[in-house]
């Protein structure tokens, strides 16, 4: 027994080393990659609203197994919290369970659908200071073997180069070879278009490629995507532009 607490104290020990290794490797990357420019940004009370989409009935993306987005986004987002205040960054959650946001009494689906993005939208806008950061899934059963993670921005300033330094951490954390760009959230993503803050949406995988599937429900790459959204938002935070 003793052995066996021992080995599993060793093994604990080695991940929590290797999590901070990764961590450190990413929030290095752009610099060695590019030459960056620093500068202090104007957001020292800046609280980060982490939007774990949809939840509740609304599962969102579905894969052809049955695996719901909405658990998913959750677990992401939950992690991302977790690491951002050990950074000493100051957090709020749109939801810390599997529910939804909508008001009570609603008597059909769209109804509840449009109340919970509309109170996902006030909790963005009571909160002073805010820069969002949603978290959702991708799908394209058209075309099954698209993966990897996506950024996008909204039009407020600062959202531009927030996507683009998540982009760029996660293309060096689980995007090798299959680098992607940060684009403009197209007009339609209600949330991203009736908020104030500077605002990124983080597609972290397609439920569409099975193998991207089953990597997004194992805790140890979500705790990666974790590191890198929080790894981005740091650089962001940090004053870091990219060319």
């Amino acid at each position: 027994m003793l052995i066996l607490i021992r080995r599993r104290v060793l093994i604990e020990s080695a991940c929590f080393v290797c999590f901070f290794a990764c961590m450190a490797a990413i929030l290095t990357a752009g610099h060695l990659r590019r030459t960056a420019v620093f500068a202090a940004r104007p957001t020292p009370d800046a609280v980060v609203v982490i939007d774990a989409g949809h939840g509740g009935e609304d599962g969102g993306a579905v894969s052809p197994d049955g695996i719901a987005e909405s658990g998913l986004n959750l677990a992401v987002a939950e992690r991302t919290r977790d690491l951002l205040r050990l950074f000493g960054q100051r957090t709020v959650m749109t939801r810390e369970a599997d529910v939804s946001l909508s008001d009570p009494g609603l008597d059909t689906v769209r109804k509840r659908k449009a109340s919970d993005i509309r109170n996902r939208v006030a909790i963005v806008e009571r909160t002073e200071n805010a820069i969002l950061l949603s978290i959702h899934q991708n799908s394209l059963p058209s075309s099954p073997v698209t993966h990897g993670a996506q950024v996008f921005w909204n039009r407020q300033a600062g959202g531009e180069e927030l996507a683009k330094l998540i982009q760029s951490s996660l293309n060096g954390a689980v995007n090798t070879g299959n680098e992607k760009q940060a684009r403009e959230i197209p007009s339609s993503i209600y949330l991203m278009g009736h908020i104030t803050a500077p605002a990124a949406l983080v597609e972290c995988g397609f439920l569409s490629n099975a193998g991207e599937t089953a990597r997004l429900q194992e805790p140890g790459y979500q705790q990666m995507l974790a590191a890198a959204i929080t790894a981005g938002y740091l650089r962001f935070a940090a004053g870091e532009e990219l060319p």
